[in-house]
C-alpha cells in the first residue's frame, strides 16, 4: 500500500459531495454557480493568455461533473446513483450547448484570435487551445447572424433526439410469428406470445440455417428507423453547410491526422487494391470449408463470414482459450503490465486503499501510478468484474483531466477508470484471462497510460482528448506488445505450477489471427466507406441502395435482399465520418511497433521517446506531427497501409518451431 490518497472522504472518487445520490444536485449547482462567474470574468477580462486559461477552467469545472457523471450513470450499481447521474449529464449537457452559442464569451476569444500581436506573444499549446474552443464555437454557428444561428441551435436540438432514438433502435430485437420459423430453431430465441423475439445475428452458430434465418430478420428492416437515419444524415449534412463546410464528414474530420474525406477514401480504396489477392484467398478458403460441411448449400454469404473464418483459425491452430488461460491469471497479466511500464517508462502500478464510500463495488480496485523520479502521476480505478447490469463492453473512463493549475502551479493529477467484464475468482482459481481478455486488458491499458503520462497544460486536451484517428493509437500499440514472446515470457505462468507459456503456443496464437485476416479487414473498410458516403454530398438514393453500392465495391460478399444492416450499425452516432480512424490508427500503431520496438519491445529509450513524442501531449499537438516526431519522418498514406496488409504475412518461424515440437 502507498501512502497516495485522494482525501479521507466518504463520497465517490473522493468528492464529499458524492456520498449519496442526492450529491449530484449539489455538485451540479456548484459547478453551474463557478461557470457563471468565470464566463463573467472571461467576457469582462482583455484578450491574452489568461482568457485560454479561463475557458480551460470552464472546461475543467464543467467535465469534473459531467464525466464523472456520464460513468456513473452506466456502472453504478444503485439505479438512484445511476438516475442522479443521469440528471447530471442533461444539466450539464444544456449548458454546455448555452454556452457554445454566446456569443459575448466568443467574442473574447474572436479578439483574442484577431489580434497578431497578442496571438504572437501566445506559446504553441497555449493557441492551439484557443483555435480548438474557436472550432466549437463555430461548429455552433456562433458566426451566423441571429436567425440562421438559431436554425443551428435548432438542429443541434433535433440531432440530440435523432441521434437518441436511432441509438437505442439500433438494439432493439425485431420479432417474428412462431410459424414462420422451423420449430426445431425455436429454442434458440426468446418467445413473447405466438411471437418470436431475434435479437442479434447468432454468428457463431454452426447451424447455417439459424445463421441465415437471424440475419434476415434481425436487419429485416424497420421504416420508422429508415427514415430516422434518413432524417438525422439530412440534419448532419444541412448543419454543418450551415457552419460553413462542404459536407458532415469534412466538419468531422478536421483536426484528425486523415485531414479530408478524399484523403479517407484514398486510403481505404488503396488498402481494398492492395488486399484484394488476400482477400480472394480468404473467401475462398470460406466457400471450400462451407462445400465441405455442406454441399447442398455452399455459397460464400455474409452471414457466414464470423462463422467459417473461426471454424478455420480452429482447424489450422487448435487455439483453445482454456488451453492458454491457466496461464494468464489476472494477477499475473497486472504484474506484467507493471513491469511493461516500468522497463519504458520507469512508472510503477501501486495498489492504494480506497477510503469508505470512495467506490461504487466493493471488487474495485485503486492503483497509484507512479513514476521514479516525477512521484504520482494519477490514479486508475479498475472495476474489471462482471456484475449484473453492468455493460459488457471493456472501455477507459476519463473521470479527471489533468491540467496545470496557474494560481498555484499544482498539477491537476488525472483520475481514470477501466472497465472490463471479467469472471470473478473461485475457490480454487484466481481469475483466469483467455486471450482475447488478456489483449483487451493491455489494449484498455494504453488508453490508461496515454492519460497518464501526458502532462498538458490545458485540461482541454489532455490525455485521450485528440483526434478520433490517434486516440486508439496508443491502446492498439499495447496488443503488439501482448503479443510478443519477450514481453509475454515476463509474467504468462500457469497458476497452478509455475510453468512458463511455451513460446510456440504464443507463436500460433499470433498467427491464427493472421487466417481470414485480410476478410475481416475488408470488411471494416467496407463499414468505413459506408460511413463515408453516408455524411457526404447528399446522392438521392436511400441509405439501403447506398449500402448495396458500397458493399459490392468494398466488400465482395453478396447484399442479401430486404435486409438493411446500416440500422443495426450504431457506429453512426459516436463515430459520424470517422469509423475508418480505427483501421488508420492500427496502421500507424503497426508502423510505430516495427520501426520504434520490434528489436527490442523493452528499451527504455525508445519508451522515453514515444512518452516524449507521443504520450506527453494529448490534444495540445497536431497528431501527424506527433507520428512524424515518433517515426522521424511523415508516413506516406502507402506506407499506412502496407504497414496494414504486411501484418498479415506469415511468420515462418512458427511452422519450424510447430513441426520441432
Amino acid at each position: 500500500m502507498t501512502p497516495f490518497v485522494l482525501a479521507l472522504c466518504q463520497g465517490l472518487f473522493g468528492v464529499p459531495e458524492l456520498s449519496s445520490p442526492a450529491g449530484f444536485e449539489v455538485a451540479t449547482k456548484r459547478a453551474l454557480k463557478d461557470t457563471q462567474l468565470l464566463v463573467d470574468k472571461t467576457c469582462h477580462s482583455p484578450p491574452g493568455a489568461a482568457t485560454v486559461e479561463y475557458f480551460d477552467q470552464l472546461s475543467d469545472g464543467l467535465c469534473k461533473v459531467a464525466d464523472l457523471a456520464d460513468f456513473v450513470k452506466v456502472a453504478h450499481p444503485d439505479p438512484l446513483f445511476r438516475e442522479a447521474a443521469e440528471k447530471t449529464c442533461i444539466e450539464i449537457g444544456t449548458v454546455v450547448e448555452k454556452l457554445n452559442t454566446n456569443v459575448e464569451l466568443s467574442t473574447s476569444l474572436k479578439d483574442l484570435l484577431n489580434s497578431p500581436d497578442i496571438l504572437n506573444q501566445l506559446d504553441h499549446d497555449t493557441r492551439r487551445v484557443a483555435e480548438l474552443f474557436m472550432f466549437d464555437f463555430e461548429i455552433s454557428g456562433i458566426h451566423l447572424e441571429e436567425k440562421l444561428r438559431k436554425e443551428a441551435v435548432a438542429l443541434h436540438v433535433k440531432l440530440l433526439d435523432l441521434n437518441n432514438e436511432f441509438l437505442m433502435g439500433s438494439h432493439l430485437p425485431n420479432r417474428i410469428a412462431k410459424s414462420a420459423i422451423p420449430e426445431h430453431l425455436h429454442l434458440h430465441f426468446a418467445k413473447e406470445g405466438s411471437f418470436i423475439q431475434i435479437g442479434g445475428l447468432h454468428a457463431d452458430s454452426p447451424d447455417d440455417l439459424l445463421r441465415e434465418i437471424a440475419y434476415r430478420i434481425f436487419l429485416y428492416p424497420n421504416g420508422q428507423m429508415l427514415d430516422c437515419l434518413e432524417e438525422l444524415l439530412k440534419c448532419r449534412n444541412k448543419l454543418a453547410k450551415l457552419v460553413g463546410y462542404e459536407s458532415y464528414a469534412h466538419r468531422a474530420l478536421k483536426g484528425t491526422m486523415a485531414k479530408s474525406p478524399k484523403a479517407v477514401m484514398d486510403f481505404l480504396e488503396l488498402l481494398t487494391d492492395k488486399l484484394k489477392d488476400k482477400t480472394a484467398k480468404d473467401f475462398k478458403m470460406m466457400t471450400d470449408m462451407k462445400k465441405k460441411l455442406n454441399p447442398r448449400n455452399s455459397e460464400l454469404m455474409a452471414w457466414d463470414h464470423p462463422y467459417f473464418s473461426a471454424v478455420l483459425r480452429a482447424e489450422r491452430f487448435n487455439i483453445e482459450p482454456s488451453l492458454y488461460s491457466p496461464y494468464f491469471s489476472l494477477g499475473a497479466c497486472m504484474e506484467g503490465l507493471n513491469n511493461l511500464f516500468s522497463q519504458l517508462f520507469g512508472v510503477s502500478l501501486m495498489s492504494d486503499q480506497p477510503s469508505a464510500g470512495e467506490v461504487w463495488s466493493e471488487d474495485v480496485r485503486k492503483l497509484a501510478v507512479v513514476h521514479e523520479t516525477e512521484g504520482l502521476l494519477g490514479y486508475i480505478y479498475c472495476d474489471f468484474f462482471h456484475r449484473t447490469d453492468k455493460p459488457h463492453q471493456d472501455c477507459h473512463f476519463t473521470i479527471r483531466g489533468g491540467r496545470r493549475c496557474q494560481a498555484t502551479g499544482d498539477y491537476q493529477l488525472p483520475v481514470v477508470v477501466l472497465m472490463l467484464s471479467l469472471p470473478h475468482p473461485t475457490k480454487s482459481a484466481p481469475t483466469l484471462l483467455t486471450p482475447g481478455m488478456m489483449e483487451n486488458l493491455f489494449h484498455e491499458m494504453g488508453h490508461a497510460m496515454h492519460s497518464m503520462l501526458g502532462r498538458t497544460r490545458y485540461q482541454h486536451v489532455t490525455g485521450t482528448r485528440c483526434a478520433t484517428d490517434f486516440a486508439e493509437v496508443p491502446s492498439i500499440l499495447m496488443e503488439y506488445f501482448a503479443n510478443d514472446y519477450r514481453v509475454v515470457s515476463q509474467f504468462a505462468r500457469h497458476y497452478q505450477t509455475g510453468q512458463s507459456l511455451p513460446q510456440s503456443m504464443v507463436a500460433r496464437l499470433c498467427e491464427s489471427k493472421k487466417v481470414c485476416g485480410a476478410a475481416d479487414i475488408q470488411l471494416q473498410v467496407f463499414y468505413a466507406a459506408l460511413d463515408q458516403v453516408y455524411h457526404g454530398e447528399p446522392q438521392n438514393r436511400s441509405t439501403t441502395e447506398l449500402l448495396k453500392d458500397k458493399q459490392h465495391q468494398f466488400y465482395g460478399l453478396p447484399y442479401t435482399p430486404s435486409t438493411a444492416w446500416q440500422l443495426r450499425f450504431s457506429h453512426l452516432i459516436g463515430y459520424g465520418a470517422k469509423y475508418y480512424s480505427y483501421l488508420m490508427s492500427r496502421a500507424v500503431a503497426s508502423m510505430v511497433w516495427k520501426q520504434c520496438f520490434l528489436k527490442d519491445p523493452l528499451n527504455r529509450d525508445m519508451g522515453e521517446r514515444y512518452r516524449r513524442e507521443m504520450l506527453a501531449h494529448g490534444g495540445a499537438k497536431e497528431p501527424m506531427l506527433m507520428v512524424e516526431g515518433m517515426l522521424q519522418r511523415r508516413p506516406t498514406m502507402e506506407e499506412l497501409v502496407d504497414a496494414l496488409v504486411s501484418d498479415l504475412n506469415p511468420n515462418f518461424e512458427t511452422f519450424i518451431m510447430d513441426s520441432e515440437s
